[in-house]
């Protein structure tokens, strides 16, 4: 497998979706900032962590075999299920990106007589490729990078000209939402830790992970940039008009129509390169946590092309499953979990390095135990407000949702009572 350009569809896969980041963000300035700091305080972290790790425990189960050493088999299984769903989660997500981007030009599939179907067909077609090997999923990933790439750096030729970098500078603060746009930054940026679930499945994996990891981190940061800073920078569209699906709308208002098709086109095969990336994760999560006695035996059983069969049945019926809820709460709580997950793999990183300091790492982060402790603290530090946050926002929401049923139900007891009068 080339792991460098698997890791690259795995966490970026393209620009698709960042659209949202200019819209919650009140203009270009904040979306173009969070590209550039966020990596820093998220990726980065994130990336070096998931190198020293996936290097000294090169096995199926990843992150689910470091916590486990670290903290016993509880926490490990507990992370597991967290992430496990988190990701079959973010799965669900990308079959109905993909016909997000085709009713722009097939605008049938805004019906549920053929969204449904679709979406059905969609998630079995994949899970049926995924079934038949991963040496499909990595080399695809090859020529999938290159096809969805390539508009966009054609689109930033062509925007060149007509650039005006004042309006990179421009933000609405009113505008603002920054749940939206925390999520989308963080959905956008993070997920980097789901390449160790395949580390067993990867050739000399203390060469080739390191090098994917951070050769993946500086082409996300390029794909989402560039395509920014031309379409903010060309054009002088509000923050407002910047949903998802836009970024074929700057195609066309920039090099023509056949920009747009060649975006479209780009978003629905990455949006079904990611879907393919993600299930490959869950499905060997589960295998290795199998192997590791957490699950049943029959979890790990393969077929005859190598991959698990029931782990990958197990994430498609999730899949199809949550795929009734909105884009909005899939994001929130796919996040959410996820960043329960970081902090405690976040620990049992600085934990090994303190209890198992003679563990064998081929790769190691160059940094002494104090060190790498002030290097998960911004990130820490973010998501445990994060966390809180999410809980409050759930909580509010429940508390209204109980407000609106105890007004109901006054309501229907002062009527009751009139009627009774009467």
């Amino acid at each position: 497998m080339d792991e460098e350009e698997e890791e690259e569809v795995s966490v970026c896969g393209g620009p698709f979706g960042v659209e949202d980041s200019v819209k919650s963000g009140g203009g270009p300035l904040l979306a173009l900032l969070g590209f550039l700091i966020f990596p820093l305080i998220w990726s980065i972290p994130e990336a070096l962590v998931t190198a020293e790790l996936a290097t000294s425990f090169p096995e199926n189960g990843g992150y689910v075999l470091w916590i486990s050493t670290a903290f016993g088999p509880f926490w490990g299984f507990q992370v597991g299920f967290w992430r496990w769903f988190s990701g079959v989660m973010d799965n669900a997500l990308y079959p109905v990106l993909f016909l997000d981007y085709l009713k722009h030009s097939l605008p049938i599939f805004n019906r549920l007589i053929a969204r449904i179907p679709a979406l059905l067909g969609i998630t079995f077609s994949l899970t049926y490729l995924n079934h038949r090997g991963l040496h499909i999923v990595g080399f695809s990933a090859v020529a999938i990078a290159i096809f969805s790439l390539c508009p966009f750096f054609i689109m930033g030729l062509f925007s060149i000209p007509r650039i005006k970098p004042t309006q990179w500078l421009v933000v609405d603060v009113k505008m603002v939402n920054w749940r939206g746009y925390i999520n989308n930054m963080f959905w956008n940026l993070n997920y980097w830790d789901g390449v160790s679930t395949l580390a067993g499945e990867v050739d000399n994996p203390s060469k080739t992970l390191p090098k994917a990891l951070f050769g993946a981190v500086v082409l996300m940061i390029c794909t989402y940039l560039i395509p920014l800073l031309a379409g903010t920078g060309a054009l002088e569209s509000k923050a407002s008009e910047w949903s998802d699906g836009y970024f074929a709308e700057v195609g066309m208002l920039i090099g023509g129509v056949w920009l747009k098709w060649w975006i479209q086109a780009a978003a629905a095969v990455s949006n079904m390169a990611l879907f393919e990336a993600e299930m490959s994760a869950d499905a060997f999560q589960l295998l290795g946590m199998s192997e590791m006695g957490m699950l049943p035996a029959f979890f790990a059983s393969r077929s005859k092309y190598g991959t698990p069969t029931t782990s990958i049945l197990c994430s498609a019926t999730g899949v199809v499953f949550l795929s009734w809820l909105s884009f909005q709460e899939i994001i929130e709580f796919l996040n959410f979990l996820y960043s329960i997950g970081m902090l405690i793999e976040f620990a049992a990183f600085v934990r090994l390095r303190i209890d198992k300091p003679d563990l064998r790492r081929p790769y190691r982060v160059p940094l002494q135990t104090l060190g790498v402790t002030i290097l998960c603290v911004p990130w820490d530090s973010s998501y445990t407000c994060y966390v809180s946050c999410f809980i409050q926002n759930v909580n509010s929401k429940w508390k209204c949702y109980c407000a609106r049923n105890d007004l109901a139900c006054c309501i229907s007891t002062s009527e009751g009572k009139e009627l009774d009068q009467i």
